[in-house]
């Protein structure tokens, strides 16, 4: 039997050997701003995952509101305010340290995705945080994104998971609780119940 290092690829050469030639759409389909038929996925995204990368690692987090929560400040801009959370504030640390981000918006019942790649600061001006308060509550602070490229992202993976098919939706029973994740992770220091039974109303009064 081989050493498992022998399958290894470790020559971007040998990987394209592997892979082939690149299509020619999915070069001219690259853009390096925000293209007018690429402003309507954007603005009707709920939800998008921000990949972001500093000096403690890699970090991706989702990132949902209604729909164009991603604001198209103009063709090369993006804003995206950051919502009330854990305050682990990974994403931004990460920003603090190394302005590179990605973005990947999900549209429900819409296959393809779209991609946008850039180099984001973090904004806390007054007047920024209260044009994207809800319910009176502003975000702490807004990222803004300084788009460097953009393009989508065809519909197989959508389409092999069958991701937005409403006969694929899993029960949450189904799968270990909040609660119960935090009563095993910590050897029952957290009260998994009282966690779980808190979890609704906390979820509700703390949505902004």
């Amino acid at each position: 039997m081989q050493n498992e290092a022998s399958y290894q690829i470790t020559e971007i050469a040998e990987l394209e050997r592997i892979y082939g030639a690149v299509a020619p759409p999915s070069i001219a389909k690259v853009t390096d701003h925000i293209h007018a038929v690429y402003r309507p996925f954007i603005e009707v995204a709920p939800f998008a995952a921000l990949a972001t990368s500093g000096s403690a690692g890699l970090d991706v987090s989702p990132r949902g509101d209604p729909a164009g929560f991603v604001h198209i400040e103009d063709n090369r801009t993006l804003l995206l305010p950051d919502r009330r959370g854990n305050n682990r504030i990974d994403s931004l640390r990460n920003i603090v340290n190394d302005p590179r981000v990605a973005l990947l918006f999900l549209i429900p019942g819409i296959g393809e995705t779209l991609r946008v790649n850039g180099l984001a600061d973090i904004s806390i001006d007054p007047e920024l945080l209260t044009r994207f308060a809800i319910a009176g509550n502003r975000p702490r602070s807004v990222i803004r994104i300084k788009v460097s490229s953009v393009f989508f992202q065809c519909s197989r993976a959508i389409i092999r998971s069958r991701l937005w098919d409403p006969s694929m939706q899993i029960e949450r029973h189904s799968l270990p609780s909040t609660g119960t994740i935090l009563k095993e992770i910590t050897h029952s220091q957290i009260d998994g119940d009282a966690y779980d039974e808190a979890l609704p109303d906390r979820l509700k009064n703390t949505l902004y």
